[in-house]
């Protein structure tokens, strides 16, 4: 995001005059999620100000070295305890029908949530049979789904026994998409499909379409809190 996180750790880039972790936590909050932790690095400090004056409650997880989604998850794993749990990434917009959608499932299994993507080649694309996940195939160079994974999820306690199986990648991390292969080649994943409630936030330019985005869905969501 260049210039707009030279002071801030993305997930507070301005959204409408709104820090963008704003919506992503009062989302959580109308769900009723009570027990919220962020994993932190860069400037954590700045997010630690931004919940003590927007009267947040969450758990700070440091996550000392930046080695990847996996070990992001590694590091929260005290936090997590044996209970079941979601997993959403800090720069990328979910809709509460869809968190509300896969926290849901309770059925001894892993979740992922698919997203049918017009331009798959740029993402992880989904492999799934029968609703089951059979891996996950990072940004594949020819086409052979437009399900792409978003990033959200529901784990179980397993998911952190994955994460111990698999070696780092060729790109120095350790990657929570192969954990997530990994427990898909016992058939311990399923895939939930949507069209729609998502957004990401990777680039500048993506800002004035999150912007306009959020606009739309704040409103039609939350009709007694202005977006900005």
């Amino acid at each position: 995001m260049k210039e707009l996180t030279k002071f801030l750790p993305k997930s507070l880039v301005a959204v409408n005059n709104r820090p963008f972790l704003f919506y992503k936590l009062k989302i959580l909050k109308e769900l009723g999620f009570n027990r919220i932790g962020i994993i932190v690095h860069y400037k954590k400090d700045r997010i630690k100000e931004f919940l003590k004056k927007n009267k947040f409650k969450a758990f700070l997880i440091e996550q000392k070295r930046l080695l990847g989604t996996g070990d992001a998850l590694k590091v929260a794993k005290d936090f997590v305890g044996n209970d079941n749990f979601i997993v959403l990434m800090g720069d990328d917009y979910y809709s509460q029908e869809n968190i509300e959608l896969i926290s849901k499932k309770d059925d001894g299994h892993c979740y992922v949530l698919g997203y049918r993507h017009e331009q798959p080649e740029k993402f992880g694309v989904l492999i799934e049979k029968n609703g089951f996940l059979k891996k996950i195939i990072e940004k594949p160079k020819k086409s052979i789904s437009n399900l792409v994974n978003i990033g959200l999820y529901k784990f179980t306690p397993e998911i952190f026994e994955a994460l111990e199986k698999i070696k780092i990648s060729e790109r120095g991390e350790y990657e929570l998409p192969n954990a997530i292969s990994f427990l898909a080649a016992y058939s311990e994943v399923k895939v939930i499909k949507t069209n729609k409630g998502w957004l990401c936030m990777n680039i500048p330019d993506d800002l004035e379409a999150m912007e306009l985005f959020l606009q739309k869905t704040w409103l039609k969501n939350f009709k007694n809190i202005s977006p900005s």
